[in-house]
């Protein structure tokens, strides 16, 4: 597949004349040193206009340097208990690949995918603990189509809330050999219509539905109708599904209908089907010029707060142009790897950027975390979509597939096709999540279908607590005929 070639932060054409570039360049920097970053705006900006008039062929510059589009100074305060919500939702994690997992049990055998939940688990509870609202909030609540691939992450939540059973997680996949305690393998409305309120798959139709539903939201309202100018509608897709027709296809009616009442949520763990969504390039800046060019405001979540201090550091941009430069294919190299293999082969490139982790360990420089990953930084994205005026918003968040489920899994190109773990998987998963789960029952066959239940603990944690605030828990559509009156006339 071609590389996307409007990044300007990438790898670019070699210089005719380097010498009389870094004669330019020293002067702009002069100029921001004596007059300020204002100033050097505004001479860019002349700059960009004065190409334009001279026919020169100078590419928009629509994408932003490889890193978080919000600074850590500009954050919004986390306002949750982040360990208790970090446990309940390493309870969520493992139910869900459980029932994955199990569905693969002999006899069985149904599929399911147990890695993309994996990578945005930490999406999804941000926004159930923090930003969704249930249909008894008085806009009528928040309306969410969820990707259909992390359908197990949200069975899963729903049992940690006791509204479904550990039989109906033990039916995942088996509507027909269950019943009537098979649960259906993606979201519909027709399959399981006192669950789920969107359909969202085939991949595709979460996307380019959401914008007609927030479309359809603002007409209500316009029209006098339903008051429904309090409710969001949440997207959420893979950065492999929005090379989908569908989901691209009316960006710009969205951006046109100024529907800031719109939040997609990408989850950007670059990898498709059987590889990497962009091997040599860099889809999260694909797809950061593309909404940008479309009229969206963009959001870029890419790495987490233990990369704050060295971006600091980095007064001479080292460790920022290995960002800007190094292709997605080797981001999931690093990641199917090592912290060792990642000071070599990432810091090492630059002498200047080694020194940042000169005093880390190799488990620190493993644990430098992906931003989708990282609780606090997802926070302050969904806080400022919600308040931002005039536009539809994407967040691109960066995480890995497959994360936590141990090294056959995290980042690997076969990981979206890996149905089961093994007995290793199983303890390195257990132990990464702080699962009370003994070796004995590991080496079960088959595992047990939930170890965490319902009820106990449980009750006094956010997964419960949230609802007040939020207005309800999130509920999927009623199932009775709930048409409202007509427009008048």
């Amino acid at each position: 597949m071609t590389v996307h070639d409007q990044d300007p932060y990438s790898q670019g054409p070699l210089d005719s004349d380097p010498d009389e570039t870094g004669e330019w360049q020293e002067s702009l920097q002069q100029l921001v040193q004596a007059k300020g970053a204002g100033r050097g705006r505004e001479i860019m900006l002349s700059l960009l206009k004065s190409s334009k008039e001279l026919r020169l062929g100078v590419p928009m510059v629509p994408t932003t340097d490889y890193v978080n589009t919000i600074a850590p100074e500009n954050e919004a305060p986390f306002p949750g208990d982040e360990e208790l919500e970090r446990r309940y939702r390493s309870w969520i994690r493992w139910n869900a690949a459980i029932t994955v997992h199990r569905a693969q049990r002999p006899g069985i055998g149904v599929g399911g995918h147990i890695s993309t939940y994996a990578s945005s688990a930490s999406l999804y509870e941000v926004g159930f603990n923090h930003f969704f609202r249930g249909q008894d909030h008085p806009s009528g609540g928040d309306q969410i189509f969820f990707q259909g691939h992390a359908s197990p992450g949200m069975y899963a939540r729903a049992f940690l809330e006791g509204r479904l059973s550990e039989d109906q997680l033990d039916g995942f996949r088996q509507e027909k050999s269950q019943a009537p305690h098979g649960i259906p393998s993606y979201p519909h409305p027709r399959l399981m219509p006192e669950f789920w309120q969107f359909p969202t798959v085939s991949m595709g139709l979460g996307p380019i539905n959401a914008i007609y539903q927030a479309m359809a939201n603002r007409y209500l309202t316009n029209r006098g109708i339903k008051d429904v100018s309090d409710g969001r509608v949440w997207a959420f897709l893979g950065d492999g599904e929005l090379d989908e027709v569908e989901s691209r296809g009316q960006l710009q009616v969205a951006a046109n209908e100024g529907l800031d009442n719109l939040t997609f949520v990408v989850n950007c763990n670059l990898q498709r089907l059987d590889g990497p969504v962009r091997g040599n390039g860099k889809i999260i800046q694909e797809l950061e010029s593309f909404f940008r060019g479309a009229g969206w405001n963009v959001i870029k979540v890419i790495w987490g707060r233990e990369w704050d201090d060295l971006l600091a550091r980095d007064v001479d941009g080292a460790l920022l142009n290995l960002m800007n430069v190094t292709p997605d294919g080797d981001y999931q190299t690093y990641k199917a790897e090592s912290g060792a293999y990642v000071r070599e082969h990432f810091f090492g490139r630059d002498e200047r950027a080694r020194a940042l982790v000169e005093g880390f360990t190799d488990d620190q420089v493993w644990n430098l975390r992906r931003g989708g990953h990282d609780y606090r930084k997802v926070y302050a994205a969904f806080q400022a979509a919600t308040e931002h005026k005039g536009q539809p918003t994407v967040i691109l968040a960066k995480t890995i597939k497959g994360y936590g489920l141990g090294a056959h899994f995290e980042g690997r190109n076969a990981t979206h096709q890996m149905k089961k773990m093994t007995l290793e998987d199983l303890k390195q998963f257990r132990d990464a999540m702080h699962i009370p789960f003994t070796d004995a029952q590991a080496r079960g066959e088959p595992v047990p279908a939930a170890v965490l239940q319902p009820r106990g603990p449980g009750r006094d944690g956010p997964v419960h607590a949230r609802a007040p605030s939020c207005a309800g828990r999130v509920r999927p559509r009623a199932a009775h005929d709930a048409r409202g009156p007509g427009p008048p006339g």
